[in-house]
């Protein structure tokens, strides 16, 4: 079996859309799709992952299922009254009477949690205080289950860290989502923390993350990358990635995201 974890263009958030930029890169998505040529296609409820699938969709004349836990990872970090939090995360917005608003859990800043053991852990990560302040955990838990009843439906079973299938499958199935969601998907296969993905990977928009199962002994499964947020097709057409995906490689950088 094959899974493209595929993020959306480059985006205008206060839209939900693409930008002008993110359009033409779903259009070069689109030419890839040609060839990747997938026989199932999910996509996230959101617009901006909608509209990048949508000329994919197009060219090949094909459906996709939405489903909601493909949204960008959901959960929402409530920073007040924790200056550990404030400090490790210092763009939260703050509101008009001075208190701080929700916040997305995966921007911390590297200095917070890398000398941290507990955060690189497996299990324990849930016991860190961007966890315990939000609802993290039972975000996570909520795409852990969505993953796997998709998978299911192809014959892949979850059994601990590993799958069981009776009949393995050569299908090729696409999913149009999010960077956040896209590293939560891949820490529940591979066994290892979020927050070490979210602070370790680039995806850029339309990034392409292929996995294959292998199934070295009969029945038993397991899902291993060949591609990491390539964008191979963005090259090919002579375009450089949009920056959305990263920050700043220097401090002094003032134009680049901090």
């Amino acid at each position: 079996m094959r899974l493209l974890l595929i993020r959306h263009g480059d985006p205008d958030y206060e839209h939900d859309s693409l930008t002008d930029t993110g359009k033409i890169e779903a259009q070069l998505l689109a030419e890839r799709m040609k060839k990747e040529r997938p026989d199932a296609w999910f996509v996230s409820p959101l617009g901006r992952a909608r509209r990048t699938a949508a000329p994919s969709l197009a060219a090949l004349d094909a459906d996709a299922q939405v489903l909601d836990w493909l949204e960008e990872f959901p959960a929402k970090l409530d920073v007040n009254e924790d200056p550990y939090l404030q400090k490790a995360f210092p763009d939260t917005r703050r509101r008009e009477d001075g208190s701080y608003a929700p916040r997305i859990v995966w921007d911390q800043l590297p200095g917070a949690w890398r000398n941290v053991p507990e955060y690189y852990d497996p299990q324990k990560w849930r016991e860190m205080p961007p966890a315990l302040k939000s609802d993290m955990e039972w975000c996570y838990e909520r795409v852990c289950k969505g993953l796997d009843a998709l998978l299911a439906q192809f014959g892949y079973v979850r059994d601990g860290g590993l799958y069981r299938t009776e009949q393995g499958s050569n299908r090729t199935i696409a999913l149009f989502c999010h960077y956040g969601v896209s590293c939560v998907m891949l820490s529940y296969l591979w066994g290892v923390s979020p927050f070490v993905l979210w602070s370790s990977l680039v995806m850029a928009p339309t990034s392409v993350t292929e996995l294959f199962t292998e199934e070295r002994e009969k029945g038993i499964a397991a899902f291993r990358a060949t591609k990491v947020g390539d964008i191979s097709h963005l090259y090919a057409a002579g375009r450089q990635p949009s920056f959305a995906a990263r920050f700043c490689s220097v401090y002094e950088n003032t134009g680049e995201r901090h």
